[in-house]
């Protein structure tokens, strides 16, 4: 369900099946070398400042062994935690509507998985986005840019496995020079990007001007 009122929406085009451009309020996959436009006018709007993180306990489970086999045996996600952030929430699927737009997350609270991009678990990049803000106040990945190399992000699959990934590392990217193939192409092993948007926020255009982008690998 798209996002509207003092929501921006969220449009992702595919073209022979590569990612265009992904946009919402505080959620921005400027992608191919291009940056989408807000669906609507946060002119005015300043970023809100939340209390102080409260962690949260990892999962109980064991945790997947990395494989080679096919994303066939991997279930979708249900549910993402990132302790040291203190994030809890679920995970939802993120498809493509008629227009090939994305569909858009219809709350701030929750994840989304994109469905063209693999299970977290399998080989390749697994692609989860969540917004930054709103005019409601802090999204889910407002303190995603904290995330440092070694912390861990565990997804819950649908079969009730747990797949638990270890940052690698954490980057800042211009919208109008998104690295495209680093983020949404293929990996020999399998890989998590966690995506939102970041870096300074321009009220008069109702832009972020950058993507945060966490790239994990799956640990034993």
């Amino acid at each position: 369900m798209g996002l509207t009122g003092r929501h921006a929406g969220l449009r992702l085009r595919l073209a022979n099946r590569r990612a265009v451009t992904v946009m919402a309020a505080g959620l921005v996959l400027a992608v191919a070398g291009t940056a989408g436009a807000l669906a609507a006018s946060h002119s005015g709007y300043v970023p809100p400042r939340p209390p102080p993180v409260h962690y949260v306990l990892p999962p109980v489970g064991h945790a997947q062994t990395p494989s080679p086999q096919s994303t066939a045996r991997y279930s979708p996600p249900v549910s993402l935690t990132i302790p040291v952030i203190g994030v809890r929430a679920p995970v939802i699927r993120l498809g493509l509507t008629h227009s090939g737009a994305l569909q858009v997350p219809g709350s701030i609270t929750v994840a989304g998985w994109y469905t063209g991009s693999p299970a977290p678990g399998a080989i390749g990049s697994a692609i989860i986005a969540g917004h930054v803000d709103s005019m409601a106040g802090p999204g889910i990945f407002y303190r995603l840019n904290r995330l440092r190399r070694g912390d861990r992000v565990y997804v819950r699959e649908r079969d009730g496995a747990l797949a638990v990934f270890a940052v690698g590392s954490v980057h800042e990217y211009r919208k109008s020079i998104f690295p495209t193939l680093r983020v949404y192409g293929p990996a020999p092993t399998a890989q998590l990007r966690l995506i939102t948007c970041g870096g300074t926020f321009d009220p008069q255009t109702g832009h972020y001007l950058s993507n945060v982008v966490v790239y994990a690998t799956l640990v034993s």
